[in-house]
């Protein structure tokens, strides 16, 4: 599909901004990329970030446009859980069928790669220009070094806003009438920490698993890099008992991860370290529509919609809504207002169902991930999958190893939770859960369902 060359805004240079940029040079229109920070590839990147989970439909989007091998070189793949349950052995847990990984990726590193594609295809990128503004009827953005002093204005036939959760572009757009906009902050708060490291550049850990501590209200994971570092982070209250408001001194943090980590103490000097010195961040979910203006400006990734990290697929997401885009431009070439309506008709119902699910998440990976009974539904789900495959695809495996719509994975797994709770209500379940017997009664509840 060809279109009239277009002169086109995206405003945020992160990996939704960078990959778009890619996506639409492809069509032959001019790319500028407007970012308010300077260019990350001559800072360092640390600090206030958790490595991202690349999974089914991340890939998707990077196959597409044909840059999905040399993003792979950046990324380990990570087949499995391992557990770090107080009181027992390290155990793991395997994602989804042999072959089924997420893959660990700085943000960072991936960041910088991104821009370099983008260059390499000729999008001109402006760092250090803050947006203050839009006209969105004429698509101009006007740019300058503080809100009060003067602006540039530059005229454009498009602007994409991919600046984040506190979008510029979408604040804009919440000043018009029959705008919906909801911000929902959870109360637990994130800090990175980093596990370096061994001597000769191996990893201290399992490289090839997301590295879990559920303690109940909080809880520490780690994820592997290229240089056999961990980057870390804990999800903690920022208030009460056990809390980030609690650790006010190096001796309490010494305390806290003796006794809630054990099995990090040696890493204790480095992770103290970082306790201080890193941002303690918030984390929301973030909803609105309409999406677009009309044919002129539209949200992409997190600036449209906003999750909590704890399905890994925030990124993934935003990328897929560049795919889906580019498939609707293929349908409907040169009309924009057509291809924005579609687009936002499309996606929405999405983004609020991995809304849903990420939220879910966290509260499965904190509490319910070193629950017996938890463990035990879940190994019956994976005993009846693995014999009924076209019957029971896990929402996991839906959400991470599929491109099917997150509004049929939050479907199924309402369903299959319901069938769930039948079973687990089953007398001596705990003895009998691979039975010929519990089997049956899976498959007539499965049978009633659908």
């Amino acid at each position: 599909m060809t279109q009239s060359k277009k002169n086109i805004a995206i405003i945020g240079s992160g990996l939704v901004g960078s990959l778009l940029a890619i996506y639409l040079k492809r069509y032959g229109h001019q790319i500028t990329v407007f970012d308010r920070r300077p260019d990350i590839r001559n800072i360092e990147f640390s600090g206030r970030s958790i490595n991202l989970a690349m999974s089914n439909r991340g890939w998707n989007a990077l196959r597409a446009v044909g840059i999905e091998d040399e993003i792979k070189e950046i990324a380990i793949p990570l087949d499995k859980r391992a557990m770090h349950v107080v009181g027992k052995p390290e155990y793991y847990q395997k994602y989804g069928k042999d072959g089924e990984a997420i893959w660990s990726i700085s943000r960072g590193v991936l960041n910088k790669r991104m821009i370099d594609l983008a260059e390499k295809n000729g999008v001109e990128f402006r760092f250090e220009e803050k947006v203050w503004d839009i006209d969105l009827p004429e698509a101009k953005v006007y740019t300058g070094e503080t809100e009060k002093g003067e602006w540039t204005e530059y005229p454009f036939d498009l602007v994409f806003g991919c600046d984040g959760a506190f979008s510029r572009v979408r604040h804009k757009m919440q000043r018009r009438s029959r705008f919906d906009y909801s911000q929902d902050f959870i109360d637990v708060g994130y800090k990175e920490l980093t596990i370096p490291a061994n001597n000769d550049g191996t990893h201290k850990l399992d490289k090839n698993s997301f590295h879990i501590w559920p303690r109940g209200k909080f809880m520490f994971i780690a994820m592997p890099n290229l240089d056999g570092s961990f980057t870390c982070t804990l999800f903690m209250p920022f208030e009460g008992e056990v809390s980030f408001e609690s650790i006010k001194t190096k001796k309490d943090a010494v305390d806290f991860f003796n006794t809630y980590f054990p099995n990090v103490k040696n890493e204790i000097e480095n992770l103290t370290e970082d306790f201080f010195k890193n941002p303690t961040s918030a984390m929301v979910t973030m909803k609105c529509y309409p999406w677009t203006y009309w044919d002129k400006v539209a949200l992409v990734g997190d600036s449209a919609h906003a999750v909590v990290p704890f399905y890994g697929q925030g990124m993934n997401a935003g990328f897929e809504d560049i795919f889906v885009l580019d498939e609707i431009i293929q349908e409907f070439g040169d009309d924009w207002e057509k291809i924005f309506e579609t687009y936002q008709q499309r996606r929405k119902p999405n983004a609020d169902a991995i809304a849903e699910l990420s939220y879910r998440n966290f509260v499965e990976m904190s509490s319910k991930t070193a629950d017996a009974n938890f463990l035990l539904q879940k190994k019956i789900e994976k005993h009846f999958s693995a014999n009924h495959p076209e019957k029971w695809v896990p929402a996991y495996s839906r959400v991470t190893f599929s491109e099917r719509p997150y509004a049929e994975a939050l479907a199924a797994g309402d369903a299959q939770e319901s069938i769930m709770k039948q079973v687990m209500k089953i007398p001596n379940i705990a003895e009998k859960w691979d039975s010929a017997e519990v089997e049956e009664i899976m498959l007539n509840l499965v049978g009633v369902s659908n």
